[in-house]
């Protein structure tokens, strides 16, 4: 809750519901029937003292509530729950300056992006999601990123300091997988299972599983002869994520977490057969490939076929 008083910083406060919302200047404009030019000068800061019903128009629409009450009250300019997300066409923000403050008030969040400027000095639209550019990839009008390794001189197009997408099917799927990075949580299962089979899980809050890592320890004594008691091995038998939380890291955590039990536990070795994407992932997390790697095979049984014989 942010109290209404001078330190409210009102422009920072409309970009985070705006963001939100996930609404665009225009967007909320229409909603509110305030002038988009109006609400540019308020969120820049050049709208020193704007009228009440103006704000209050504008953060109605943009989903939030406006109170005012005593210190100490709960009078507040507060962030109700998202609403009526627009499906009309994303515009970018054609009024944002660099003059007004970086930080929403009270329980807003912040935009991540507000301290991101453009060539002209403006803030990137505050309901898209805007990135650094560091090198092509990380930029969608690179179009020769993913298919020419080309050196910058001879880049078609120099790079933006920071880019944005506009498309919202994009962005939303963007900001899930942000959301599934930092709530999804790894442990390693140890209950019913045998002393030497390791079992590590990937679940969601909810407890839903989404990855999974299974292993076992051999003995190596077996095949070398060596003490029992001093060397231990790990035997990777697989990682499998589902296939809508693929590709978001989940299971090069699983890997890590399963070489830091192995630190626990003392084990140094572990063993791995991969095929196609597993190779990559395996590589990825310092596993190295043998000279001596056998080929992986299969045997599949059918089940017996039981004939009745008549008396």
């Amino acid at each position: 809750m942010a109290e209404l008083t001078d330190a409210v910083d009102l422009g920072a406060a409309l970009r985070s519901l705006r963001r939100l919302a996930d609404l665009s200047q225009r967007e909320l404009a229409e909603r509110s029937g305030v002038p988009q030019a109006t609400l540019a000068r308020i969120e820049s800061g050049r709208a020193i003292d704007p009228r009440f019903r103006t704000v209050e128009r504008l953060v109605r629409a943009a989903g939030g509530k406006v109170a005012v009450g005593l210190p100490g009250a709960a009078g507040a300019v507060d962030s109700a729950n998202n609403a009526n997300n627009a499906d009309s066409a994303d515009s970018a923000d054609s009024g944002d300056s660099a003059d007004s403050g970086d930080s929403a008030g009270g329980s807003l969040p912040a935009v991540p992006h507000d301290g991101l400027r453009d060539a002209a000095g403006r803030r990137y639209p505050a309901h898209l999601d805007a990135w650094e550019v560091r090198e092509p990839k990380d930029w969608p009008g690179a179009w020769w990123a993913n298919w020419y390794n080309l050196p910058p001189p001879l880049w078609p197009l120099p790079l933006p300091a920071a880019t944005y997408e506009r498309n919202r099917a994009y962005r939303d799927r963007r900001r899930w997988a942000a959301e599934v990075r930092r709530t999804v949580r790894l442990r390693r299962v140890t209950g019913g299972l045998p002393a030497t089979s390791w079992r590590l899980v990937a679940e969601l809050p909810g407890g839903d599983l989404v990855g999974e890592l299974r292993a076992h320890e051999r003995s190596p004594h077996l095949l070398y002869g060596d003490d029992p008691s001093e060397v231990r091995e790990i035997v990777l038998d697989g990682v499998l994520v589902a296939g809508d939380y693929r590709q978001l890291g989940i299971g090069r955590r699983l890997v890590g977490l399963l070489a830091d039990e192995m630190d626990r536990a003392g084990i140094r070795t572990a063993h791995a057969i991969a095929r196609f994407g597993g190779v990559d992932l395996l590589l990825a997390c310092g596993y190295q490939l043998e000279s001596d790697r056998p080929w992986a095979l299969r045997l599949d049984r059918r089940p017996a076929v039981t004939v009745a014989v008549a008396d």
